[in-house]
């Protein structure tokens, strides 16, 4: 008994040695080690998490100002469209499949647990978050916009025409791409607002 315990640890041992990816290596053909020594039935099984994607989508990444070109992978899973994946645009002129870390993690911003999918609003001197319906906080937003810039509204100073506001300024983050900061610049500056600025890092 104990000898067929030894004589199966043995072949154990001599099964680890064999399957051994640099003992494979030295002893085969594959001299690099980039070839069939490395590889491994966990690998043979391995696929893309691509591969059973329903639909691809071209888009753009809503980091910065590049504009680089983004593959959006798409299955329905259960009923709903899901983002399985993004990668990087071959065919973009911009950047040739190319993603920033940043671009590369823009999953996270459709997929995360942590992503925030209802507004909350802190009244003044509460202590605690109240979710409120987003028609609602659309609406408390364009009245405190317009109340602020009839208060704080300049027709004219130093003897100049200015007709500006300084009461409220813009600054922009980096999940708003090209189309959105323009249309975000022409509504500001239409309100009149004069410190309208885009933050990319942000």
């Amino acid at each position: 008994m104990i000898e067929d315990v030894s004589a199966g640890k043995r072949r154990d041992l001599r099964s680890l040695i064999i399957n051994w990816p640099v003992y494979r290596q030295v002893t085969g053909r594959d001299d690099l080690g980039r070839g069939d020594a490395v590889r491994s039935p966990h690998t043979e099984l391995a696929r893309p998490r691509t591969e059973d994607a329903d639909r691809v989508v071209a888009s753009v990444c809503p980091y910065c100002a590049v504009g680089c070109g983004q593959r959006v992978f798409v299955k329905n899973i259960g009923g709903r469209d899901t983002v399985t994946q993004i990668e990087g645009d071959p065919d973009s002129p911009v950047s040739r499949g190319r993603l920033c870390p940043k671009g590369a993690a823009s999953k996270q911003l459709v997929t995360h647990a942590g992503r925030q999918q209802h507004v909350l609003y802190r009244r003044p001197h509460a202590t605690e978050w109240e979710r409120l319906d987003l028609d609602q906080a659309m609406d408390m937003i364009a009245e405190r916009v317009l109340a602020t810039r009839a208060q704080t509204w300049q027709e004219t100073a130093g003897g100049k025409t200015v007709r500006r506001t300084l009461g409220f300024a813009s600054l922009g983050g980096a999940t708003l791409d090209n189309e959105e900061n323009y249309l975000i610049k022409k509504l500001w500056s239409a309100l009149g607002a004069i410190q309208i600025e885009n933050q990319a890092r942000i």
